[in-house]
Parts: C-alpha cells; sequence; structure tokens
C-alpha cells in the first residue's frame, strides 16, 4: 500500500477528498469510532472492469470495513448486454458502490470516480489496491502496469490468455514485491480444502487418477448471441481500447460484456473459463502448483459453428504428470473435481464434497500432517495480505501453472496431436507449430506496451 500517504493522513486526520466531504459534524465513520475503520486507515481500491463479475466482488470488498473503494474504469459507461443480458458499466458499478456507502454511513455519499481509460487509473498516487476485472486478453499489460505502479492486485480468473503472458505476469509481480491474489476463489471454500488435505495426506492410498468436469458449450450469458452481425459501436463505449491488444474485428453485440469468452482472440472457452477454477483444485490436491505436467494426450473436441464464436464446445483431454498421476479435463462428467486413489476416492463441488468409503468422514488430519492454507473468505484474505505483506492464497504463480492447463489442453486439441511439455522450461518438446501458439501477437501501441513492462 502506499506508506507515505497512509503515513501522512494517520498524522494529520485528514481522509482523502474523494471519500468524504468536510461536514460540520464529523460522524463516528470519519473518525473510526463504533466499530468502523478510519477513512485514513482504509486501503483505497479502484476496480479496472465494470461488467457483473465487478458487481459480484465489490460487493465482496464492500462487507469489509478496511477496505474503500473509490476509483471505477470500464470502457463501457452503461449497458445491456452483461450477465443475463443485465445493465452493467462503470456508471451503473459507481452508483452502487455509492448507494452502499450511502446506507452504510447514514449520509448522502458521491465516494467513486469513473475513468474509461485504465492508464489514468494506475496513476493516481492516492489508490493503494486495484482489481483487474477485464475481459482475459485484458489481463496482463494492466497487471503488469500496476506491479510496476507498486499497486497490490487482485486479479480475476483465468489468470492469462497464453502460457507466454502468464510468465510474464508472474515475473512482475515478484519483481516489484506486490500482494497478488486471483479471483480461484474456490481455494477459500472448506469443501475442496478438506478433500485436497486428504489427498495430500495418503488418506485415499497412492493417487492415480484425477478428473475435472467442466461445463461445455457456449451459453448465451449475455442474451446476444443472435446478434453476431456487424452494427455501430453504440455511444459511451469505447470498443478500440476494448479491443486493445486484440485484433482488429468489426463490432457486434455478440463479441463484447460477457460473451467474448467463446472467442479465442478474447478467450479460450469453457476450458479456460472453468480451466481457472477445477484444474486448480487439482493442482492443489496433487501437490503440482509449482509445476505442471509432462504430456498432454488423447485430446478430442467439437467446435463452435456459431458465425463469431470458434472455442470449444466439447472436450477432452489428459495431462500425464512425471510420476504418472493422469489429470482428465473433460465436458459432461460430473461437474466438480474427483481425486482416484488406491484405498478410496474424493470429490467435491461448490458446496458439497463426498468420501469413499464413508470411514473417510470421519478422519482428522493430525497436528504433524499437511494442514493446507485456510481461507474462509477469498476478499478479506486479499485485504489481510495487503496489510500483513504476505502471500494470498491464490498467488499468481500457482494461478499461472493452473491455468497452463488449460491452455495446453486448447493446443492439443487444436493441433489434434498428443505433446510433450517441460514445466520447467515451459515449452513444448521438438514442436515448432505447439510452441508458437503459446503466445499472441498484439496490435501496437499495445505491442510496445507489453515489452516496455516485461522483467
Amino acid at each position: 500500500m502506499n506508506n507515505n500517504r497512509r503515513s501522512f493522513l494517520k498524522k494529520t486526520g485528514l481522509a482523502t477528498a474523494s471519500v468524504l466531504a468536510a461536514p460540520t459534524i464529523i460522524p463516528a465513520s470519519a473518525l473510526g469510532k463504533n466499530g468502523f475503520v478510519a477513512p485514513s486507515d482504509r486501503i483505497n481500491l479502484a476496480f479496472i472492469g465494470a461488467g457483473n463479475q465487478a458487481g459480484n466482488d465489490a460487493r465482496g470488498f464492500l462487507q469489509d470495513e478496511r477496505v474503500q473503494i473509490t476509483t471505477i474504469c470500464d470502457v463501457n459507461k452503461r449497458s445491456e448486454g452483461y450477465w443475463d443480458g443485465k445493465v452493467a458499466g462503470r456508471e451503473f458499478i459507481m452508483e452502487m458502490v455509492d448507494q452502499t456507502y450511502s446506507e452504510k454511513y447514514g449520509k448522502k455519499y458521491k465516494s467513486t470516480t469513473g475513468y474509461e481509460d485504465f492508464r489514468e487509473v494506475l496513476e493516481l498516487k492516492d489508490v493503494d489496491a486495484v482489481e483487474i476485472v477485464t475481459p482475459d486478453h485484458w489481463h496482463a499489460i494492466p497487471v503488469m502496469m500496476a506491479a510496476a505502479a507498486k499497486k497490490d492486485i487482485y486479479c480475476q480468473k483465468p489468470l492469462a490468455l497464453t502460457v507466454a503472458e502468464g510468465r510474464d505476469m508472474s515475473n512482475a509481480v515478484k519483481h516489484h514485491n506486490v500482494v497478488f491474489q486471483t479471483g480461484s476463489q474456490q481455494r477459500s471454500n472448506q469443501h475442496f480444502r478438506r478433500i485436497c488435505e486428504l489427498v495430500r495426506n495418503g488418506k485415499i492410498g497412492k493417487l492415480h487418477t484425477v478428473v475435472c468436469g467442466l461445463p461445455g458449450g457456449t451459453p448465451d450469458f449475455g442474451k446476444t448471441a443472435h446478434l453476431s452481425e456487424s452494427a455501430p459501436v453504440p455511444d459511451g463505449f469505447n470498443y478500440d481500447l476494448w479491443l486493445g491488444p486484440a485484433p482488429e474485428a468489426p463490432y457486434s453485440p455478440c463479441r463484447t460484456h460477457v460473451n467474448f469468452r467463446w472467442i479465442l482472440d478474447y478467450s479460450g472457452g469453457m476450458v479456460t473459463d472453468w480451466g481457472g477454477h477445477h484444474p486448480d483444485i487439482a493442482q492443489w490436491g496433487m501437490d503440482t502448483e509449482y509445476t505442471g505436467p509432462v504430456k498432454i494426450q488423447n485430446a478430442r473436441s467439437i467446435w463452435s459453428d456459431h458465425p463469431v464464436y470458434n472455442t470449444a464446445t466439447e472436450f477432452y483431454f489428459e495431462a500425464v504428470y512425471q510420476n504418472d498421476v493422469k489429470l482428465i479435463v473433460q465436458s459432461g462428467a460430473d461437474f466438480g473435481v474427483a481425486f482416484k486413489g488406491t484405498e478410496g476416492e474424493v470429490w467435491a463441488s461448490r458446496g458439497e464434497h463426498k468420501v469413499f468409503p464413508q470411514s473417510l468422514t470421519e478422519v482428522e488430519i493430525s497436528a504433524d500432517e499437511t494442514h493446507l492454507y485456510k481461507s474462509d473468505n477469498h476478499y478479506r484474505n486479499f485485504i489481510d495480505c495487503v496489510i500483513s505483506r504476505e502471500e494470498p492464497i491464490a498467488p499468481v504463480e500457482v494461478a499461472h501453472r493452473s491455468i497452463t492447463i488449460a491452455h495446453l489442453g486448447n493446443i492439443a486439441m487444436m493441433l489434434q496431436q498428443d505433446l510433450e511439455w517441460n514445466p520447467e522450461q515451459e515449452r513444448f518438446k521438438n514442436n515448432f507449430a505447439a510452441n508458437q501458439l503459446l503466445s499472441r501477437p498484439m496490435r501496437e501501441p499495445w505491442a510496445s506496451t507489453y515489452q516496455k513492462y516485461r522483467v
């Protein structure tokens, strides 16, 4: 966090002008009384991205009394076309935040400032941390620039558009020594933690197979799939900045906001959308968080026939590790993560877990066995670490290694080949075509910007 700003505010007793106007009677919330945290002690958080996930995450951070959301940035002022066709955009999220603070503090708040261009946000000295909740193709550059600006970062999953971008993001975070939390919130779920601890402590015997059941298809989340024809860019939407480093493409409503994930220029379909969740838990349970498989094999897929969407709608691939454990990523399998060992099986999804044999239900992990990082609230864990400077439960290198599995699977399905992977060098063995797909070309000026912030 910005320690100079924090020290000055503590000494003077002043709040930032964006948070409180000067009232005649200073409320308890401004003084840090009656259970409130004083504005000078709150972490100023900016949102880069204002879609519906930004709304969900803002509600999470709004429950933390140590946080003040001060800034909302998005290329879209306000429109429909987000989850279930609903409205979002920077003005919408700003109003939601201001209304929450007005209700919380008992006075009319206009506490947030809106921006169209994230670069302006990163220049703000009184912003301590940012959440980056943009489409996948817009993760790497803002993360690398935020790290260079010494802003702590909460970045939504999937971490990166490509393996190369993920590596550069992780390098930048480490180089600039900022706190980074990935929005892989299943790590803060007791059910996933429980089964991973059982596996890590050998309670199901020797692990041999892990199955990640992911959704398939290209669901019409934005209610815009039928709007595939080119159309005029709506007022209040900077479409060129939305495209950013991605290739030029005609605007159509189905391309942006939420259905972007079905287009390979911006995302990787369900393989990466859920690949930031279930394969991440698989790596947690396998104790392979800082490495990866050595082979991708038996890949098969069916691809979208939509005029704009081009990601896999059905998929299957196997990631084989050095110890011969096989991780299967499959659409249509039981949704969740299943670990299979020589003496039992465990499975978890959001809200529940199951074990076999049932005797595993009563197993306790003793003090001298492996206990995994415990977090019960992903947002609070990030803020805890912003304050303590410790590593959060979903750090950038772990997220990079997890989403790499999804990228490798997509590459194998595109090429329809078995591939050998070197997880230390992060390159395919003897396969030029596959290695070419580890990165993507970028448009200028963003290609130069990206290179400037690599470390």
